[in-house]
C-alpha cells in the first residue's frame, strides 16, 4: 500500500465537475440506463425510479441519497491481519493485472494462452511483492480450467499462496455467492463476513449506458453480503463512447453512479468504489492506445469525480501498448501509474505485469512495474522537515568550502537513499556483461518462484475447501 503525503492533482475547475455532473443526470433522467436483469428493474422502481421496458430512470435525489449511505473508507481485511489495508483517504492500494488470456513467453519472444500454473506463479510474485496488497479475481485466465470450478480454483490459489487480500467472482449471482461461501471457510464463517469485508469484486459496465444480468445479480449478491464492489465502467472513445474524453467521462459517470444506486439500495451502507478503465481508442487503427497521454488525463478525471463525490476511487496502473517489456513499455506504464497515483486513486488494478493492452501479463514486466511501485513508494512519502532532516547545525559546522563525508549526520543518513531491487546501479566496465532490465528481471522473477515460502494455511480449512471445490465440479 502506497501512503500519498501530497495533495491530489485535479484536472477540473468547480464549475466544470458541475457541468459534468449535471450533464450526467440529465442523460440518466432522459434515456436512463439499459438495466437487463427483472430483479434489479423492480429494486430500482420500488425506491422511486421510473422504469420503462428495460430502462431505468433514476433522478438526482436517488443517486444523493446514494452517495450520503456510501462509506468514505473501509478497512479490507486479510486472513493474515497484518496485510489488511484501508481503502479511502490518502491511501493508494495495489492489484496486479486482470483478465488477460495470454502470457508472454520472454525467451522465445511470443504469447501464448495462460494457463492455472501461470496463475499460480503471478499469485507467488503478487505474494513476494512489498507493494502488491490485493490477489486473487482473473489474475490472469487459466485457459485449461472448467469454466464452472474457474473462479474457485483462481480463489484457492489466492488464499493457498498468499495471505494478502482477495478478490471475488463478478460472473453472476451463482459464481458471486460461492465466492462468499469459500471466504467463510476461509474466515471465520458466513457471520464475520456479513460484518467483516474480506473480499473486493470487479463489476463492469456494457458501455454505452447498459449493465447485463452477470454483473448486475453478482453485484447485488456482494452488496448484500456487505462486501466491497469495484463498479467500473469500460468505455472505449469512439466506439462505445464519445470520442471525447469529456463526453467519455460523463458517460461512465452515468454508468458507475446507476451501480452505486443499485448497491445501497441492496444494503444501504455497503462499500464501494468509483472505477474507470474507459479506454482511448486510435480510431485511425481501431486499437487501444492506452499508452497515450489522454489515457493518463482519463485518470486524472475520474478520481476527481470521486472525491466529488466523496466516495474510494479506483483507476488502472502500469498500462502499456507495448507488446514487449521494452524501453516503451516502461516509459507508458511509469506515465500510467505515476499519473494514477498522483491523481490520487484509492485503489489501481493493472497495477504490475500487462503488456498489450490488457491482453498479455509478462513475468519480467510484473518485477519491472514492481520496481517502479518501489520507486513511487518512496516518491510518495514526500520530504519530512524537522530540525534533523534540515541539518542546520551540521552546515554551520562545515562551513564554506568544507565537505559533509565525515560528518556523524552522513553516517546517520547514509541508507536513507532507497535500495533499488531490479535497477542496475553499477559503472560501466568493459570486461563485464551488461544484462538489460528485462533480461535482470527475467533471472530474477526465476529466482523468486523458486525460493518463494507459502504462507500457513489451517489444513482443516484448506481441505473444507478443497471439498467444496468438488462438490461444485459435480
Amino acid at each position: 500500500m502506497i501512503k500519498r503525503n501530497f495533495k491530489s492533482n485535479d484536472i477540473f475547475t468547480k464549475k466544470e465537475l458541475k457541468k459534468l455532473h449535471t450533464s450526467t443526470i440529465e442523460i440518466l433522467e432522459k434515456n436512463g440506463m439499459e438495466i437487463q436483469s427483472e430483479k434489479a428493474r423492480k429494486l430500482y422502481q420500488e425506491n422511486g425510479a421510473k422504469v420503462k421496458g428495460k430502462q431505468v430512470f433514476i433522478s438526482e435525489k436517488m443517486i444523493e441519497d446514494a452517495l450520503k449511505k456510501a462509506p468514505v473508507k473501509f478497512k479490507l481485511h486479510a486472513r493474515n491481519p497484518e496485510n489488511s489495508v484501508v481503502i479511502g483517504g490518502d491511501n493508494t492500494v495495489l492489484s496486479p493485472g486482470y483478465g488477460a488470456p495470454f502470457v508472454m513467453n520472454f525467451k522465445e519472444n511470443k504469447r501464448r494462452r495462460a494457463v492455472y500454473e501461470d496463475y499460480i506463479k503471478f499469485t507467488k510474485l503478487a505474494g513476494n511483492s512489498d507493494f502488491i496488497d490485493v490477489v486473487g479475481g482473473v489474475l490472469v485466465e487459466p485457459t485449461d480450467i472448467d469454466d464452472e470450478i474457474r473462479h474457485a480454483k483462481m480463489f484457492e490459489a489466492a488464499v493457498k499462496y498468499t495471505d494478502k487480500c482477495l478478490m471475488g467472482s463478478a460472473m453472476g449471482a451463482k459464481k458471486a455467492k460461492e465466492s462468499i461461501e469459500m471466504a467463510a471457510i476461509i474466515f471465520d464463517g458466513i457471520e464475520f463476513v456479513k460484518k467483516h469485508p474480506v473480499m473486493l469484486t470487479l463489476i463492469s459496465t456494457n458501455s454505452p449506458l447498459q449493465i447485463d444480468n452477470r454483473m448486475t445479480d453478482a453485484l447485488m449478491v456482494h452488496s448484500f453480503y456487505n462486501q466491497p464492489i469495484v463498479v467500473a465502467s469500460l468505455s472505449m472513445t469512439g466506439t462505445t463512447a464519445p470520442t471525447t474524453i469529456a463526453g467519455a467521462l460523463v458517460q461512465q459517470n452515468a454508468e458507475i453512479l446507476t451501480g452505486i444506486v443499485l448497491s445501497q439500495l441492496v444494503n444501504p451502507g455497503a462499500p464501494v468504489i468509483y472505477g474507470s478503465a474507459s479506454s482511448v481508442v486510435d480510431l485511425k487503427t481501431g486499437n487501444l492506445a492506452i499508452g497515450n497521454p489522454e489515457t493518463a488525463k482519463m485518470f486524472n478525471g475520474t478520481a476527481q469525480m470521486a472525491r466529488y463525490y466523496n466516495i474510494p476511487s479506483r483507476g488502472g496502473g502500469s498500462l502499456t501498448d507495448s507488446l514487449a517489456p521494452d524501453a516503451q513499455a516502461g516509459y507508458e506504464s511509469m506515465m500510467n501509474l505515476m499519473s494514477a497515483i498522483k491523481s490520487g486513486f484509492n485503489f489501481i488494478l493493472h497495477a504490475a505485469g500487462l503488456l498489450e493492452n490488457y491482453m498479455t501479463m509478462s513475468y519480467e514486466k510484473f518485477l519491472i512495474d514492481d520496481e517502479m511501485l518501489g520507486i513511487i513508494d518512496n516518491y510518495a512519502a514526500g520530504i519530512k522537515v524537522d530540525d534533523e532532516e534540515i541539518a542546520k547545525e551540521v552546515i554551520l559546522n562545515v562551513g564554506s568550502s568544507g565537505n559533509f563525508i565525515a560528518e556523524k549526520h552522513t553516517y546517520n543518513h547514509m541508507r536513507d537513499l532507497r535500495e533499488p531491487v531490479l535497477s542496475a546501479k553499477k559503472r560501466y566496465f568493459s570486461n563485464e556483461k551488461q544484462p538489460d532490465t528485462d533480461q535482470r528481471a527475467n533471472k530474477m522473477y526465476e529466482e523468486i518462484l523458486k525460493n518463494y515460502q507459502t504462507p500457513k494455511l489451517n489444513k482443516g480449512k484448506a481441505a473444507k475447501l478443497q471439498e467444496y471445490i468438488k462438490k461444485l465440479k459435480k
